[in-house]
């Protein structure tokens, strides 16, 4: 926060990418007040934020405090046949590679499964 090169839009979403080919800037638009500002800059890191998005496993599956899919064994959930990999379930790294790795466990758990059904 003290990095004069940075900018904070606290409150606002981004409403749309600026720019024809490359990057020129964002419109970003105030959920405090609805007002909407365009932000000039030559690109943008989007980060979807840390809340997993399981609500619809909700009493079907093991969670944590959360929202995290709870596992054992790898990538196995508390239902049989039914595996969690990456986001959902990683607490620690989240959204880096680690989800494509994760996901690759799990397609193998699966796959393991259901060779023994």
């Amino acid at each position: 926060m003290k990095n004069e090169k940075i900018s904070f839009a606290w409150n606002s979403i981004v409403e749309d990418i600026l720019g024809t080919n490359v990057v020129t800037g964002a419109r970003l638009k105030n959920l405090v007040t609805g007002a909407t500002t365009e932000l000039a800059c030559d690109g943008v890191f989007v980060a979807i934020g840390h809340r997993p998005n399981t609500d619809l496993f909700k009493g079907q599956l093991n969670m944590d405090e959360k929202g995290y899919l709870l596992t054992s064994q790898g990538t196995a959930t508390n239902v049989a046949g039914v595996f969690a990999a990456g986001d959902v379930q990683d607490t620690k790294y989240r959204q880096a590679i680690t989800a494509a790795g994760s996901g690759c466990m799990a397609a193998i758990d699966a796959e393991r499964f259901l060779e023994h059904q």
